[in-house]
This record gives structure tokens, C-alpha cells and sequence, in this order.
């Protein structure tokens, strides 16, 4: 009996019954000789409560179940599954409310919709999540209406659910097929002309319409009687560190994701291209010290490696020590590779204070460093200014972007590769110059 009520709502419609029923009471109770026949409409709607609650719970009801993904990709739409089935004599209204997990703050969540008898049905909804780690679903809270629509029975289903939320594997995916095919081009990477041959030899090939006649074998040539050119690969076995500033300057947030995923998810992404491209791929982080390093290598559990990694890292919130990252350096990277620094300078002599320190890793290395624009600013600075505080506003907000722009100058000045860039368009920015650079044969 403790159960039946526990799981036996009233309906809005009930109530709506319920208030004309008082209404006419009240009539009858001015006209008595209304009484009889509203008692009688009384005992029909008693009668018609009772034929709803054996029809919803003399029989097995509602069969559902959720199906989630494995893990949760960080900053993404991830489909999660509902299947229903109907295994009711009639048509039923259903409401679903599912328990989202706490980091949503999410109490308005349902999920309207009808089954025929015996049907079934599956219904997709997206979860983008914000922040990785440990996401807690509960219950699976199904209502069923049967045609009279007086009374509610709830059914629930796939208790405590729990889903690790990771980096974005989806992006991962979507930007590994871009980088080995054309459409790169289409998001910005211009073709680079190759200066010199700082490329391995691959193979001798028959000559065709096109070939750098420079590259021509005429020994080759010479015994096959027609012409043949050695083929020419890019170097492989070069590593590739992304080195990520988890300080307090990576907490910014920008639409829901703070910088430090970014930089999280534009690593991983990265870090694919360069094991598909034959490269080496490694990562650490740094803020007060230097952590959460995976060596650069070109395994097949690299990849797993390098996830499971950066699924725990976090900001500390200090200020970051680029001389401590120096001599990390200097004593653990013997061999010259890419490293790519994701952090962000705001102003220039924030800049000027970490300099000293860039240019020295940056006697060893191939240093690109990757900060972020403030996208905020641009809306700022796309809006009329209507009196004194706003163009006050605009003026502040066009400075910090010129000091922006100061800053890869400054860069540039002393040698130093950068990447100026929005937060959305970090990764396929940063593909691009990891593709440039390899063109070019920086490396």
C-alpha cells in the first residue's frame, strides 16, 4: 500500500474536477434541488478515479531504459539514449524526467511524448558538459497517463548511473580526418612552399607531369631507360610537446569552457595529429612546478596515455613560474622538438616579465606560444557607444586588443613564433601551424 501511494500522482485535470465539483456544491447548497444529480456526477467521477488507477496498475505498465556513452566527451553535444515501450492495452500520455547530474543545476528537465499500445519508441537528448570529471546520474522517473487522465503512475529506472567526463575525444575524431585531407584548407591553412630538402628520401618513383625535375635520379634513369625521381617524405621521429600554464590566468571562462580546456582539448587533438604524421607526441603542464608529464613518444597506447592525463589536470590558481619551466626544460629535452606553449598574456608587460625566459627555451627549441583573445572585447568594440561610460568602455576595450597585437610583435622581434587566437578556433589554429611548420621544415 506504501508503494501504490508512493508512486500515485494527481493530475492537473483533476484538480480541475475537483474545483467544479466544489462549485457545484456550492450551487446546490444555494439551490437544494441541484443536490441529487451533482451528488450522482460526484459518485461517476469517483467511480471513473477508480477505473484510472486499475487501469494504470493492474498491468506491467511501462518497460524503459537509458543508455549513456562510456564517458562523456568535455565541450561536446553527447546523445543519450532513452528506450520506452508501451505494454499497456492503450494509448498512454508519458512525461520523463530524468535526474541530470548535479554539475547542470538542471530542475526543469521533461520529456513529453505519446505511445500506441505495445509500441515502442527511442528518444535522443544532448548533454554538453562543462567541467571533467565523475557525472552522477539518478533515477529515470517515467509518468503514465491512461485516456481518462486523472491519476499519474510513476515508473523509475536505471538507478545511480556514473559517466567520467573526459577531454573532447569528438573533436579529436572530427579533426583527424580534416588534417589528412583537403579541408583544412577550407578553415585557413594556406599551401607552403617547401624551402630546400630538410625531408627524408622514401622511394624512387617513375617521373610524372609535375615533378620537381630538381629531384630527378639519373642513375635510376639510366638503367630503367626512363626517367625516375626520388620521392621525398616529411621527417618523422620529431617530438612534440604541448606544454600547458594551468596558473590562474587558464581559469577565464569563455562560452561555459575555462582556457585551460581548451588548451586540454586543442593537446589532445594535436597530440593525434603528430602519432598519425609519425611524430613523437608528449605533453606536461606547469604552474608552480612542472607535472603531469608523458614523455614523447610514438606507442600505440600513447593516445591513452596522454587522456588519461589530462582528465585530472586543474588550475592551482598561482601564478605560474616560467623559470622553473626553463630549467625543466633545459634538463629533461636534450632533443630539439616542437613545443607548444598554451597560456595567456594580457597585457604586454605581463609579457616583458616572461620573456627572458621564452627566449632562452627558445635557443633550443622551436617555441610557439599560443594565448587567446579576449572575445568579449570584440563585442564591446562592435557596439555604437551611446554616451561617456560606453565610449569609455570601447576606448578600454580597443586598448587591451592593441596590446594584444603588441605582444605577437613582440614576439615575433625576438624570434619567437605565437598564435594569437578565440577560444573556439584554438585547435584547428593550432593544427594548422603544427602542418606549416612541417611544411616549412622548421623542425
Amino acid at each position: 500500500m506504501k508503494r501504490f501511494f508512493k508512486h500515485t500522482y494527481l493530475t492537473f485535470r483533476f484538480f480541475i474536477v475537483a474545483i467544479i465539483f466544489v462549485a457545484l456544491f456550492i450551487l446546490a447548497y444555494i439551490y437544494p434541488g441541484l443536490l441529487g444529480i451533482v451528488m450522482l456526477l460526484f459518485f461517476v467521477a469517483l467511480g471513473l478515479v477508480l477505473v484510472d488507477i486499475i487501469l494504470l496498475f493492474k498491468q506491467k505498465g511501462i518497460s524503459a531504459s537509458r543508455i549513456l556513452p562510456e564517458k562523456l566527451s568535455n565541450g561536446d553535444d553527447n546523445p543519450i539514449e532513452i528506450t520506452l515501450q508501451n505494454n499497456y492495452n492503450f494509448k498512454t500520455a508519458l512525461t520523463l524526467i530524468d535526474e541530470m547530474p548535479f554539475q547542470y543545476q538542471k530542475r526543469d528537465f521533461e520529456i513529453l511524448t505519446q505511445l500506441n499500445k505495445h509500441e515502442k519508441k527511442k528518444i535522443t537528448y544532448t548533454l554538453r558538459p562543462l567541467e571533467r570529471g565523475e557525472y552522477h546520474f539518478g533515477s529515470l522517473n517515467v509518468y503514465a497517463n491512461s485516456p481518462i487522465g486523472l491519476i499519474t503512475r510513476r515508473f523509475q529506472f536505471a538507478k545511480d548511473a556514473m559517466v567520467p567526463n573526459y577531454p573532447s575525444f569528438l573533436q579529436l575524431r572530427k579533426y583527424m580526418l580534416l588534417a589528412f585531407s583537403n579541408k583544412l584548407f577550407e578553415y585557413g591553412l594556406k599551401k607552403i612552399r617547401r624551402i630546400g630538402h630538410t625531408m627524408e628520401f622514401e622511394q624512387i618513383k617513375d617521373y610524372v607531369t609535375g615533378d620537381d625535375i630538381r629531384n630527378i635520379n639519373w642513375k635510376a634513369t639510366a638503367k630503367r631507360n626512363q626517367l625516375m625521381v626520388n620521392q621525398f617524405q616529411d621527417e618523422r621521429s620529431q617530438p612534440i610537446y604541448s606544454v600547458i600554464d594551468k596558473g590562474r590566468a587558464m581559469k577565464m571562462p569563455f562560452e561555459g569552457l575555462s582556457l585551460l580546456d581548451y588548451a586540454i582539448n586543442a593537446t589532445l587533438v594535436i597530440s593525434n595529429v603528430a602519432l598519425k604524421k609519425q611524430d613523437k607526441a608528449g605533453m606536461f603542464t606547469f604552474s608552480r612546478k612542472v607535472e603531469n608529464k608523458v614523455v614523447a613518444e610514438r606507442r600505440p597506447s600513447q593516445m591513452n596515455k596522454i587522456l588519461e592525463t589530462l582528465y585530472n589536470v586543474n588550475t592551482d590558481f598561482s601564478e605560474s613560474d616560467f623559470s622553473r619551466l626553463y630549467i625543466d626544460i633545459k634538463r629533461s629535452l636534450t632533443q630539439r622538438g616542437l613545443l607548444l606553449l598554451y597560456t595567456n598574456f594580457e597585457t604586454l608587460d605581463a609579457l616583458h616579465r616572461q620573456l627572458p625566459y621564452l627566449k632562452a627555451i627558445a635557443k633550443n627549441h622551436l617555441l610557439v606560444v599560443i594565448f587567446f583573445e579576449n572575445t568579449e572585447l570584440h563585442k564591446l568594440t562592435n557596439v555604437e557607444a551611446q554616451n561617456t561610460f560606453e565610449i569609455f568602455q570601447k576606448t578600454i576595450a580597443e586598448k587591451f586588443m592593441y596590446e594584444k597585437k603588441l605582444i605577437v610583435n613582440e614576439l615575433q622581434k625576438h624570434g619567437i613564433q605565437s598564435i594569437l587566437t578565440a577560444p573556439e578556433h584554438l585547435t584547428i589554429n593550432t593544427i594548422n601551424k603544427y602542418l606549416e611548420i612541417k611544411a616549412r621544415g622548421l623542425i
